[in-house]
């Protein structure tokens, strides 16, 4: 009788090559002639094109090529404040588009739809959160970015996933107390990596919160060797079982880094399109989200960051429209608390990358 490990009987999903979006619908002409037509118009319209790990792999592939930048939202906004173009189009979600209209108020910022959100932006309201706050005046106000620009205006911090840990254990030993909005997830990680008094908003992301645990548990015995990456926006159980945590740009690195063949990866799977990039040697599975009756094993990729296509970034380019505005007593305000982290990653040395997020 054979010693090897009986191999699981379900397949997972590994790296999806066709894409997620609406232009799965579009004929190899129609994707050609959109290929062709998008850089033309970054360039006739002087627009850099930024976009989201989580966003469609043609998405990501067209950033690249046209000069653009590929990675999470802070470092999106950042980028394209720090760029020559006039126009920035951010390929994402509608907080990162505020956040680079935050970072770049004289710039216009355009993204292919402004119906593209967050769970973790919606299940947070600006004026209910504000009402949240002032019940707590005693606390200092730490949001995670992946929050509208309201809300930012209202925190006295804003943090990534990439630097939570150290913002909060800093405030922490200068005994203060925290609120916090308005992921759960990342919120309970925090305090735990720090052991701060921190008052949780009890917010979650819908695509990190399904991975499951004890699937998770089932799957490693079928992959001993593999290594497990966790985005800290799953549940406690799962982050239990990672051997890494950390934001999008954290777990890329660490893929890279990762002598294990293969890799099980909790966060969204638009993340293997950059990930297969720079680790092509390794082996991608997805975690879990499901028991074996499920009809899909990890259903992990948002549905927001998938209404981001080729048809509706040409329409962007050509229409000028839609165009992220902030109002701009908000943008003073979410600058100070951007400019907050930012100032203490520089104080630090750090480098301030990965938003989960999102």
């Amino acid at each position: 009788m054979s010693d090897s490990p009986i191999k699981t009987p379900f397949v997972p999903r590994y790296f999806r090559s066709q894409a997620y979006t609406a232009a799965e619908q579009l004929s190899e002409e129609q994707r050609a002639e959109l290929r062709e037509r998008i850089p033309r118009l970054l360039q006739e319209k002087d627009a850099v094109l930024v976009a989201h790990y989580y966003t469609d792999g043609e998405i990501q592939r067209m950033a690249d090529q046209t000069g653009g930048c590929v990675s999470d939202s802070l470092e999106m906004a950042r980028f394209g404040a720090e760029h020559t173009a006039s126009t920035v189009v951010v390929a994402g979600v509608r907080f990162m588009g505020e956040t680079a209209k935050i970072l770049t108020p004289h710039k216009r910022v355009l993204m292919p739809t402004l119906e593209a959100t967050c769970s973790l932006d919606i299940g947070c309201p600006a004026e209910q959160f504000a009402a949240f706050c002032d019940q707590h005046p005693e606390r200092t106000v730490v949001v995670y970015a992946n929050t509208s620009a309201q809300v930012k205006a209202r925190a006295d911090w804003v943090v990534t996933s990439s630097i939570a840990v150290d913002v909060v254990r800093h405030l922490h030993e200068s005994g203060e107390k925290i609120l916090w909005a308005p992921d759960r997830y990342l919120g309970e990680y925090v305090q735990r990596e720090t052991g701060a008094d921190m008052l949780l908003w009890q917010g979650s992301c819908i695509v990190h919160e399904e991975f499951r645990a004890l699937e998770l548990t089932e799957l490693r015995k079928y992959y001993p060797q593999a290594e497990v990456l966790v985005h800290p926006e799953s549940p406690g159980a799962v982050i239990e079982q990672a051997d890494v945590v950390g934001s999008t740009t954290q777990l890329l690195k660490a893929a890279q880094n990762s002598s294990a063949p293969q890799l099980i990866v909790a966060t969204d799977a638009g993340i293997f399109h950059k990930m297969q990039q720079l680790a092509p040697g390794k082996e991608l599975i997805a975690a879990p989200t499901a028991g074996h009756s499920a009809s899909c094993r990890s259903c992990a990729h948002c549905p927001w960051m998938a209404m981001n296509g080729l048809v509706n970034l040409a329409s962007a380019l050509e229409q000028g429209a839609p165009e992220v505005h902030v109002d701009p007593q908000v943008v003073a305000k979410a600058q100070h608390s951007l400019g907050r982290m930012l100032d203490f990653a520089a104080q630090r040395s750090a480098q301030v990358l990965g938003v989960g997020d999102a």
